[in-house]
């Protein structure tokens, strides 16, 4: 960068090359989403994400719909919930896990369910017999 904070790439190979320089994130947003990225490759906590995304769930429910056990689902919702994705509340001797009401999470979301062509649950179509 020069005294004007405008970049200096030493060799031009196309003309918008110092648009997209400009726009690149900062080192903080581009490790969230690295560490979200990491955290969302293992299928498991993949689809733990997913269904908390559209429900709020204990770790026993999740560990049956899973068919994992709870210490290993604990793992996975430590690791979610360490990455930003996810949030806990406690509720007496119980804990609830759901979605972070996050932008971050909210795209992962969504691109979750563009990826993998599915639906929410409240806006999925009839199923054909």
């Amino acid at each position: 960068m020069d005294e004007t904070g405008k970049c200096i790439l030493p060799h031009h190979h196309s003309k918008n090359e110092e648009s997209v320089i400009g726009r690149i994130p900062d080192i903080a947003t581009i490790q969230a989403v690295s560490d979200a990225m990491k955290q969302l490759g293992d299928p498991s906590r993949l689809r733990i994400f997913w269904i908390l995304c559209h429900t709020e769930e204990c770790v026993i429910n999740l560990a049956a719909a899973m068919q994992m056990s709870s210490p290993a689902v604990s793992h996975h919702l430590r690791l979610l919930k360490g990455a930003g994705l996810i949030v806990s509340r406690r509720m007496g001797k119980e804990m609830y896990y759901r979605a972070a009401d996050s932008d971050l999470a909210q795209k992962f979301h969504h691109m979750v369910e563009e990826v993998a062509k599915i639906s929410c649950p409240d806006r999925a179509e009839p199923q054909k017999p």
